[in-house]
C-alpha cells in the first residue's frame, strides 16, 4: 500500500533522481517534475517501476507559476493524499563572477530557486494542511553549502537564493506546525552531480575533510529520513551534508 504521494521537483537527474527513487522504495508514489530532460526523467520513472514502485514525470518548469499548478493538478488525478514535497530544482546559471550576470539569468535563478518553491510550498499546504481537510506532510527544501559560504566568483546569486531557502524553511516550521506539516532542509556540500563545479570536484580530496566529494544518494538517504516518523520531532532543522565542511 502507497504510502501516498511524494512529489520532487527536479527529479530528472542528480539529487533529485536520486530522492525520487529513494521515496519510492520507501514507499510513496512519486511524482517528479524535469524542464527539459524528458529522456532523463522517463529513466528515472523506468527505474522506480522495474523495482516495483510507482511514479510519474510532468514537465514543469519551475520558474513558471501556470506550470506548476499543472503540476499539482496532475497529483490531485491520481486520487491519493500528498504527503511529501521536496523542493529541489534549481538553477546555478554560467559561472561567473556577479558583476557579469546579466538581468536575464539573475531573474530566472530567482524565479526557480525561491519563487518556484515557494509557489510549490504554497500548493503542497493547501493539500496537506490540517486546517483544509488535509492529512499533514512533510516539506523538505534542498539547499546548499553555498547559502553559507557564498559561492564567490562563481555563483553568489545561487548562493543567496539558497540562504533564502534556509530562512523559509524555519520560518514555516513554525508557521505550519499546527496544520500538522514538518519543514526541513538538507544542505548538501560538494555533490558528484552535473550541476557542481568540475574544478571542486577536482580538489575535493584537498578540500573536504572526509576526502571525497558526496553522492547523490547519501543526499537522498538524509531526505526519506526528514520526512520518515523516526524524524517525528524534527522541524525546522537545516542538516548539513558535506563531508565535514561548515
Amino acid at each position: 500500500m502507497s504510502l501516498g504521494v511524494a512529489v520532487v521537483t527536479g527529479g530528472s537527474r542528480g539529487i533529485g533522481a536520486a530522492t525520487a527513487q529513494a521515496l519510492a522504495g520507501a514507499g510513496y508514489t512519486v511524482v517528479l517534475s524535469y524542464r527539459s530532460a524528458a529522456n532523463a526523467a522517463d529513466e528515472v520513472v523506468t527505474a522506480i517501476e522495474k523495482e516495483g514502485g510507482r511514479a510519474s514525470a510532468v514537465c514543469a518548469d519551475a520558474a513558471r507559476a501556470d506550470a506548476l499548478a499543472a503540476l499539482f493538478e496532475a497529483v490531485d488525478a491520481l486520487h491519493e493524499p500528498l504527503r511529501v514535497l521536496v523542493n529541489n530544482a534549481a538553477t546555478a546559471g554560467p559561472f561567473s563572477r556577479f558583476a557579469d550576470v546579466s538581468a536575464r539569468t539573475l531573474r530566472d535563478i530567482v524565479d526557480t530557486n525561491v519563487i518556484g518553491t515557494m509557489l510549490c510550498t504554497q500548493h503542497a499546504i493547501a493539500r496537506m494542511s490540517t486546517a483544509r481537510g488535509g492529512r499533514g506532510g512533510s516539506i523538505v527544501n534542498v539547499s546548499s553549502g553555498a547559502a553559507r559560504h557564498g559561492s564567490p566568483g562563481t555563483s553568489v546569486c545561487y548562493g543567496a537564493t539558497k540562504g533564502a531557502l534556509e530562512t523559509l524553511t524555519i520560518g514555516l516550521a513554525q508557521e505550519l506546525a499546527a496544520d500538522g506539516i514538518r519543514v526541513n532542509a538538507v544542505a548538501p556540500g560538494l555533490i558528484d552531480t552535473e550541476m557542481a563545479n568540475p574544478d571542486a570536484l577536482a580538489r575535493a580530496r584537498e578540500v573536504v575533510p572526509l576526502g571525497r566529494s558526496g553522492m547523490p544518494a547519501e543526499i537522498a538517504d538524509a531526505v526519506v529520513w526528514l520526512v520518515s516518523e523516526r524524524a517525528s520531532y524534527v522541524s525546522g532543522a537545516i542538516v548539513r551534508i558535506a563531508g565535514g565542511l561548515p
